[in-house]
């Protein structure tokens, strides 16, 4: 963890700290949730459910709004929905 940074001196800099600072607890939250929708979707996948594809569109909904936020570059939501979506076919072809 990086250590905080040395105390401001002029009220812009002190306010753009300050509003950098609620902003990453924001993205912190948004990232974690990106994260635990992609494990649900490797999980659903993994354990071949019916509803892999009902936790597919869960999880391109949250990564599609963390993109739209610029929280996650709109490449890297991408190629994380592509990926999803690929284990999860490939889950239904295995299970069909």
């Amino acid at each position: 963890m990086a250590a905080k940074a040395p105390v401001k001196k002029n009220l812009s800099a002190i306010k753009r700290a300050r509003q950098a600072e609620k902003r990453n607890e924001r993205n912190k939250v948004e990232r974690s949730k990106i994260k635990s929708v992609v494990k649900a979707v490797e999980a659903a996948a993994k354990g071949g459910d019916q509803d892999a594809a009902a936790v597919l569109l869960k999880a391109v909904k949250t990564i599609d709004s963390a993109r739209s936020k610029g929280i996650i570059h709109k490449n890297n939501a991408a190629r994380k929905i592509s990926r999803l979506t690929k284990k999860v076919n490939a889950a239904s072809q295995a299970g069909a």
